[in-house]
């Protein structure tokens, strides 16, 4: 009994410590990343003035939609075009690439893959740092894009824990992480794109810091991050099976790659396979509705309360200091077997949240609707993450989370265009009722998650 006992203490003591530094490298990973936000319509109007060709032809897409659904020739929506159109780019890349990147983790090992994306990183921000045109800053993008493997692989080793409650709680600190650096990281990337040196592009002090972040990261890992996934529980080859189970969207619904490799886990019944692909299309659903109206957040505060730059950026900051407090307070103290009531309660906040957004005529009731989005916010993703650790095999956690990640990533890159088209077509009101009416579609797919009976 007492070695028992002694063992479920190292294991416990074992997964604080991966917890912990799981947190700070995906803080540093994701500070380097958000220093563009406040100032990327600066750059997109910087090189506007530059006739660069790549940037023109982006243009013409950008105007061809503008046209087609209505919206305002104004320099901020032009802006924000934009910027989606970068972003869902951004996306798009992502998902060809995090079910790649998590299936050779299942291989290599979390560590060196994760070393590996921090480099790639490291190396866009060197080119962001030094690019003098439109081509090389969306170069950046691209590699950056390709190499942003740290958010799938930090789950995945999050993943490797045995202890569930310690997947919980390492779940809800990734959330974490993200609120705070999806706050802390613009306000330090404004500060410093205000007061750079006259003698450098005003994007250079920022991508430079995002090139330190980078570099802190990477020696962390190399110091502090051991091993989680074991020896004798990694994949004997790296054959992939069939490519098109990686890169196949109706593939990474299905999560073929998990459920067709040469050895299945015995455990790994029909009825637990049917679990993962309705969780995936929970994912999916949510964050396509949830990235949509996110998106034309943006839009409605400044078309309807003229919201300034300043003005968005503290609205940004209360939802990230509200979704810290929540899951740092409450996300991680969520106990196994009742994520899915979490994620149900979550959902369901978000209708009335996206309806007062959506009809509020005063900021009073533009906050309170942002208060319950923020809610929502904090505790879906994290807890839909821990649902999904706990299904495949040791040796297929990477495939699994990178997947998901994948679908995310899909969402978010479809999300946007269809929310901003009704938005512009059927006004902001339709656009907001419509999509919280629309939530129905993962509250349905939860409840038949409830159905699926385990082996």
């Amino acid at each position: 009994m007492a070695a028992v006992n002694k063992s479920a203490e190292d294991d416990g003591s074992f997964s604080s410590r991966v917890i912990n530094i799981v947190f700070i490298i995906l803080l540093l990973d994701l500070l380097g990343f958000t220093l563009i936000l406040p100032f990327l319509p600066s750059i997109l109007d910087h090189y506007a003035q530059t006739q660069d060709v790549v940037y023109q032809s982006l243009q013409s897409i950008v105007d061809w939609f503008r046209e087609v659904v209505g919206i305002p020739m104004e320099k901020k929506y032009n802006s924000v075009l934009f910027g989606g159109l970068i972003g869902s780019l951004f996306s798009l890349l992502q998902f060809l690439c995090s079910p790649i990147t998590g299936a050779v983790s299942d291989y290599y090992g979390r560590r060196p893959l994760l070393i590996l994306t921090t480099l790639g990183l490291m190396s866009s921000y060197a080119v962001w740092a030094v690019s003098q045109c439109f081509s090389m800053f969306l170069l950046f993008r691209v590699i950056g894009g390709i190499c942003k493997g740290n958010v799938s692989l930090c789950t995945a080793i999050v993943a490797d824990l045995p202890c569930p409650k310690a997947r919980n709680r390492g779940m809800a600190m990734i959330g974490v992480a993200f609120s705070l650096g999806f706050t802390v990281g613009p306000l330090m990337g404004a500060y410093f794109a205000m007061n750079f040196d006259t003698g450098h592009m005003f994007y250079q002090t920022p991508a430079v810091l995002a090139l330190g972040f980078s570099s802190a990261d990477l020696l962390f890992i190399w110091l502090m991050l051991p091993e989680t996934l074991a020896k004798d529980d990694k994949i004997s080859s790296l054959g992939f099976g069939d490519s098109r189970d990686l890169l196949n969207p109706l593939a990474l619904f299905h999560f073929s790659a998990v459920s067709r490799t040469e050895d299945p886990p015995s455990t790994e019944s029909k009825s637990r396979m049917q679990k993962l692909q309705v969780l995936g299309l929970v994912y999916f659903s949510y964050l396509f509705l949830f990235s949509g109206l996110e998106f034309t957040l943006s839009f409605l505060t400044h078309q309807r309360f003229h919201f300034t730059s300043m003005q968005q950026g503290k609205m940004f900051f209360f939802i990230g200091i509200v979704m810290a407090l929540i899951q740092g307070g409450y996300a991680r103290r969520i106990q196994p077997g009742h994520h899915i009531n979490a994620v149900r309660a979550a959902i369901v906040a978000l209708i009335p949240a996206f309806l007062l957004i959506g009809l509020s005529w005063n900021i009073e009731m533009l906050y309170t609707g942002l208060m319950l989005y923020s809610f929502a916010a904090a505790i879906v993703v994290p807890c839909l993450s821990t649902l999904v650790s706990d299904h495949g095999s040791a040796n297929q956690k990477g495939t699994v989370m990178g997947i998901l990640r994948s679908l995310g990533a899909l969402a978010r890159a479809l999300g946007p265009v269809v929310s901003s088209s009704i938005y512009w077509l059927a006004g902001a009101e339709i656009c907001f009722i419509l999509t919280s009416a629309a939530f129905i579609v993962p509250l349905v797919l939860l409840r038949t998650t409830s159905r699926l009976k385990e082996d």
